[in-house]
């Protein structure tokens, strides 16, 4: 039975907090993979100076619990995590946070892989740029779909 939390907050995260979490009472553990991904200060060639980040409250929460369950089937995980921040970001804060664990580092990494590659590609989430040039909402990556099509041929 996999160990999941989903957390979509404006709040910032502590890593070793949520690492411990994943790990506490799961003896069988032995490896944690982690991805942490943070605002940039440059997108498309332009200054990013700040980031909003929108969603749909309960779609989105569901949609990245989605992620989780079929993460667990796919993968031998033990625990695994996504805390998405929302709101008002700037360069250097963190955004996201995804998370896994098994006993063994390979099913780790997969894991922790594949959660960021659907998280990019079906998690209902707009992010809105303020560079000098004005505000402008970010488009999907082609890159994005094509990381998510490589999960989609291992079926």
């Amino acid at each position: 039975m996999l160990r999941s939390k989903v957390l979509v907050q404006e709040a910032d995260f502590d890593v070793s907090t949520e690492v411990r979490w994943l790990r506490e009472g799961l003896p069988e553990i032995g490896a944690v993979a982690t991805f942490i991904g943070t605002v940039r200060d440059m997108n498309e060639n332009s200054m990013v100076r700040a980031m909003t980040l929108e969603h749909y409250p309960g779609m989105t929460e569901k949609a990245l619990e989605n992620i989780l369950k079929v993460a667990d089937s796919r993968f031998e995980i033990s625990s695994a995590m996504i805390i998405h921040r929302v709101g008002p970001l700037y360069p250097e804060d963190q955004i996201v946070f995804a998370a896994a664990t098994s006993a063994h580092r390979q099913q780790a990494f997969l894991a922790c892989e594949f959660i960021m590659d659907y998280l990019k590609t079906e998690a209902p989430f707009w992010k809105k740029e303020d560079t000098p040039q004005g505000a402008r909402w970010v488009s999907a990556r082609d890159s994005d779909d094509t990381a998510m099509k490589r999960w989609e041929q291992d079926q």
